[in-house]
């Protein structure tokens, strides 16, 4: 969407827009650390990000990447600068047609600054000379793709004072094409409130985005302030300057001043703040804290769908997804990344968009060896396995080998029994509760439109003792509710579903709608998931030296237990997929690896036989070439 678009919007609603600036790091680890802070500042809820572009260049590569996983990835509307400085028309095109294939419609057009080792500012041949020229040839070849945002200067820039001319040349960008402003950083809001006076006077209409620069150290204030030449109001300065050696009390304070600012311009007219983060999330997140702007557990207040969208360039319009990358959004783009079409509307058939090879997209753990012995420890019995799955569950961990993020607000309502379920040797990886008409504007459940009811179906996914899992389909046949998949690593899978196609397991009605299903369990997808988590467990056992006692205990699991997913069809039950479980639990959780058996009320279950003649899901001709 559109940068003018969301900013009407905002103005049209009167509620502030707010975006986050980024800049490309100079090291890999250093890109992997703000990929990974993006992802966490996405919940915050900000109208768009946009990625810094080096002098002359020097960084291109890294800004194309970075708007593609922001835009495609994360799923943050992305705004890319672009400069003149030292930069061929061909280098330009090349910038500008890698945006456009990550589904990127925004471009700030910059003049920019020189290269570190040329004092002087010139255009090179066949290059561009002004913003003005830049703003000209993107709409010239692109039309109305890009939405073009300019800059502006309340307090002058380098090489330009004089105010005349700069709102001269400001004037002249948008008549070209520009559709936005986007200012430098400043703290004297007097002065920028008359800025924009001015505009409006001189017949700029079109939305004005003020920098805003939080406060992180006294002495990163000052360098910033004093290196753009900013005014600093007397008041801050006596704030600052008796605490100026304490870094959390000058963020606290800052945090007041820099919020004090931004109301000050909110109640201007201008709705919307544009925050240069320096690639730090906290000072911004306080601010925005301070204005009420994020709830305070940084949840987004809107969602469109129940899951996190891509706005890649052919994915703007999906809207169906499978329950099983729910807490792995990033490998689930990364696997379907060269699909012609995505789904909307309907699932539709799965068998012919394949899933992409799991080395080929680079799908495994994150981190390294000691970084995941770190967070998880050295698991020695399957209680040791539980723990971490029920430390996860209570917030003491932020990650499992397959949740990238903590723990939902959605789990609280199912939290106490997901622990006694993993307590008892039942180790939980997906799970959602039943949902019966909550308003699409409930702050846990809640998405799509505004005056729609939402809905979910009872579902669970988790790693189960082979020994348990003819016991448990018992039940689950005896329910006449519920369905189910099982499957190994090897690939013995089975199913009572005797249908291939999608079942829905949320879904919402919306005023003038059609009802929506966005997520849904099928079975030929489950078996790409199965290839996925089994891979992970063996990733986190490769974690540990080879012949270790977390090793063998991980692999052991991995290598004989089977994934299952039940879906309890009836919405209106609350508890029944948790009932299935009663008395169900692997005894001896702290004994030796070959001490591990289940037992059913205390006897040890039925052996593994044909798992109660339910459908072998190898039999059928449907998914002969997925498991072949």
């Amino acid at each position: 969407m559109h940068i003018s678009k969301k900013l009407a919007e905002a103005h049209a609603s009167g509620t502030p827009a707010f975006s986050f600036e980024f800049f490309p790091p100079k090291t890999s680890q250093g890109v992997q650390n703000l990929y990974d802070r993006m992802d966490r500042m996405h919940d915050l809820g900000p109208s768009f990000v946009d990625v810094t572009w080096g002098a002359g260049g020097s960084q291109s590569h890294l800004t194309c990447e970075m708007v593609h996983f922001a835009q495609t990835v994360v799923g943050l509307e992305t705004c890319m600068h672009l400069t003149c400085t030292d930069m061929a028309k061909e280098k330009v095109d090349s910038a500008l047609s890698e945006a456009y294939k990550a589904g990127c419609t925004n471009i700030l057009a910059l003049r920019g600054d020189p290269p570190r080792d040329t004092e002087k500012w010139q255009a090179i041949e066949g290059g561009f000379r002004y913003a003005l020229d830049l703003v000209k040839y993107i709409r010239a070849k692109y039309g109305d793709h890009f939405d073009i945002g300019v800059a502006g200067y309340p307090e002058g820039c380098d090489d330009q004072k004089d105010q005349d001319i700069l709102m001269a040349h400001l004037k002249e960008k948008v008549d070209a094409g520009g559709t936005f402003i986007v200012t430098q950083m400043f703290y004297d809001v007097d002065n920028f409130c008359a800025w924009v006076d001015r505009c409006r006077a001189e017949g700029i209409t079109v939305p004005i985005v003020p920098g805003i620069m939080p406060i992180q150290t006294h002495a990163a204030f000052l360098r910033r302030a004093n290196g753009m030449h900013c005014k600093i109001p007397q008041k801050w300065i006596d704030a600052l300057e008796p605490i100026k050696n304490d870094d959390a009390a000058v963020r606290e304070v800052g945090k007041g001043l820099v919020a004090e600012m931004c109301r000050r311009i909110i109640d201007h007219g201008v709705l919307a703040l544009h925050f240069y983060t320096m690639n730090l999330a906290q000072s911004t997140k306080m601010v925005l804290e301070e204005l009420d702007l994020v709830s305070r557990g940084g949840t987004p207040t809107k969602k469109a769908l129940p899951w996190r969208q891509s706005l890649g360039l052919s994915r703007r319009e999906e809207d169906v997804r499978p329950v099983f990358w729910k807490n792995r959004h990033k490998s689930y783009v990364a696997r379907t990344q060269d699909w012609d079409e995505f789904p909307n509307g309907r699932w539709g058939d799965s068998r012919s968009p394949a899933f992409g090879e799991l080395d080929a997209y680079g799908i495994g753990l994150k981190g390294t060896n000691e970084q995941n012995i770190k967070t998880w420890g050295k698991p020695e019995s399957l209680r040791d396995i539980s723990d971490i799955f029920v430390r996860f569950l209570q917030n003491d961990l932020k990650t499992l080998p397959w949740s990238e993020a903590p723990v939902t607000d959605e789990a609280q309502a199912i939290k106490n029994e997901l622990i006694d379920l993993n307590r008892r040797g039942l180790l939980t990886i997906t799970s959602q509760p039943s949902v019966n008409g909550a308003k699409s504007s409930d702050p846990v459940h809640g998405w799509g439109p505004p005056g729609g009811y939402v809905y979910q179906k009872a579902y669970l996914e988790l790693l189960i003792s082979p020994a348990l899992i003819t016991e448990l389909i018992d039940r689950i046949d005896r329910t006449q509710t519920m369905t189910f998949h099982a499957v190994d690593k090897a690939g013995d899978a089975r199913t009572n579903s005797n249908s291939d196609g999608p079942n829905a397991v949320t879904w919402g009605v919306f005023p003038g709608k059609e009802i929506v299903q966005p997520t849904i369990v099928e079975t030929v997808s489950f078996l790409a998931w199965k290839d996925e988590a089994f891979r992970l467990g063996t990733d986190w056992a490769n974690c540990h030296p080879a012949g270790s006692p977390s090793r063998k205990l991980i692999d052991y699991i991995m290598n004989n237990w089977y994934l299952i997913n039940i879906v309890d069809n009836d919405f209106h039950s609350t508890r029944g997929i948790f009932d299935l479980f009663e008395g169900l639990q692997v005894e001896n959780l702290d004994g030796p690896l070959e001490g591990i058996e289940p037992t059913v009320n205390g006897h040890s279950p039925k052996p593994i036989t044909e798992l109660n003649g339910n459908y072998k899901v190898t039999d059928a001709k449907v998914f002969e070439e997925v498991l072949n």
